[in-house]
C-alpha cells in the first residue's frame, strides 16, 4: 500500500480516473435503486453519475497527451489514508436520508483528494485540471447537501417524504409493532401465573425470561420467513425478523426484570405499572403510526391486556 506523498503525477491521475469510475457507478446506483420510491432524487444522482464521467473523460484524455496509452492500476484501497466508500448502494432498501449524507460525504472527500493533489502537482496541465475538479467537487458537495431541497421546490419532496414514512412503516413499525404486543400481551399469562403460584418473586422472573427470549425468537423467524418483501415492499425479511424479535422480547422483560426485586408483592406491584405503560406505549404507538382511533386502540389493547393478565392471576391463584 502506498502514501500519497510517495505517488507520481502519473499514478495521481490513474488514481482520479479509478476514483471517478466508482463515483460515478455508486451515482449511478443510487438513481436504479431509488426509481421506483423517490424519481426526484434518482434523476438528481443521474444527472450527478453523468457529470463524474465527464470528469473521468477530461482526466484520461489528459492522461492520455502527458503519459501514453498504458494506464497503471490504482485505487482507493491501494493507497494510504483514503477513506473507502460506505458500500451502502449494495443494500436493497436504502434510506433517502443516508444516500443524501453519503453523497455529501463522497463529494467532500472528492474535493479534498483534488486540492491535496493540485498542491502537488508539477505540470501546469495536471495543476489547472486538478485544482478545477476540486472547485467542480466543491460545488458538487453544496450541490448534495442540497438535494432534499432541490426536491422540495420540485414540488416531490413531500411525496418523497410519505413515502420514506410509509417504507419505515412497512419494514419497521409494523414488525416492531406485532413483536411488542405479542411480548408484552401473549408473556402475561405464564408470568403472572407463575408468580401467584409460587409467591416467589425469583420464579416469577425465571418463567418470564425464558417465556420473553422464547417468543423472542419464535416470532422474529416467523416474520422473517413469512414474507421476502419482493412482492409486498416490506423490505427485508431478516431486518423485519430482527426487530420483530428484539421487539417481542423487549415486550415480555419489560414486566420479568421488576420480579429481580425479593420481595413479591413489591416486584409486582411494580410488574403491574410496567405493564400499564406498556399498554399505553401500544395504544399510542397504533395511533401515530397505524391510524387507528386512540379510543379504539385503547379499548382492544388494554381491555385484551387485563383479560390475559386477569386469567394469568387467577390460573396461578387456583
Amino acid at each position: 500500500m502506498k502514501r500519497f506523498d510517495d505517488l507520481s503525477e502519473a499514478e495521481i491521475l490513474a488514481l482520479a480516473i479509478s476514483s471517478e469510475e466508482e463515483d460515478s457507478r455508486i451515482y449511478q446506483a443510487f438513481a436504479g435503486r431509488l426509481q421506483a420510491d423517490y424519481p426526484a432524487s434518482a434523476a438528481l444522482f443521474g444527472a450527478m453519475a453523468e457529470e463524474e464521467r465527464q470528469h473521468r473523460h477530461l482526466l484520461l484524455e489528459l492522461y492520455q497527451r502527458k503519459f501514453g496509452d498504458t494506464l497503471p492500476y490504482i485505487t482507493r484501497q491501494d493507497v494510504r489514508g483514503f477513506l473507502k466508500r460506505r458500500p451502502i448502494w449494495l443494500m436493497e432498501n436504502l434510506r433517502i436520508d443516508a444516500v443524501r449524507r453519503q453523497a455529501e460525504i463522497m463529494e467532500f472527500e472528492a474535493a479534498q483528494f483534488y486540492a491535496k493533489a493540485a498542491a502537488r502537482a508539477r505540470d501546469v496541465d495536471v495543476r489547472k485540471l486538478l485544482g478545477d475538479l476540486a472547485e467542480i467537487e466543491r460545488g458538487h458537495e453544496a450541490k448534495a447537501g442540497e438535494l432534499g431541497k432541490a426536491a422540495a421546490e420540485t414540488g416531490a419532496y413531500d411525496e418523497e417524504r410519505e413515502t420514506a414514512h410509509r417504507i419505515f412503516v412497512l419494514q419497521v413499525v409494523q414488525p416492531g409493532l406485532a413483536g411488542l404486543i405479542d411480548g408484552s400481551v401473549s408473556t402475561l399469562a405464564p408470568i403472572f401465573a407463575a408468580a401467584f403460584a409460587t409467591g416467589r418473586s425469583w420464579d416469577a422472573f425465571v418463567v418470564g425470561l425464558a417465556a420473553s427470549i422464547g417468543a423472542g425468537i419464535s416470532m422474529g423467524l416467523t416474520e422473517a420467513l413469512s414474507d421476502d418483501g419482493e412482492i409486498t415492499g416490506r423490505g427485508s425479511p431478516w431486518l423485519r425478523g430482527v426487530v420483530c424479535g428484539v421487539m417481542t422480547a423487549l415486550g415480555g422483560l419489560g414486566h420479568t426484570l421488576p420480579y429481580l426485586i425479593a420481595d413479591f408483592w413489591t416486584a409486582t406491584g411494580v410488574a403491574g405499572a410496567v405493564v400499564a405503560v406498556e399498554l399505553l406505549a401500544i395504544a399510542w404507538i397504533r395511533w401515530k403510526y397505524m391510524e387507528t382511533p386512540f379510543h379504539s386502540a385503547i379499548v382492544q389493547v388494554v381491555l385484551g391486556g387485563l383479560l390475559v393478565l386477569a386469567a394469568g392471576v387467577f390460573i396461578g391463584s387456583a
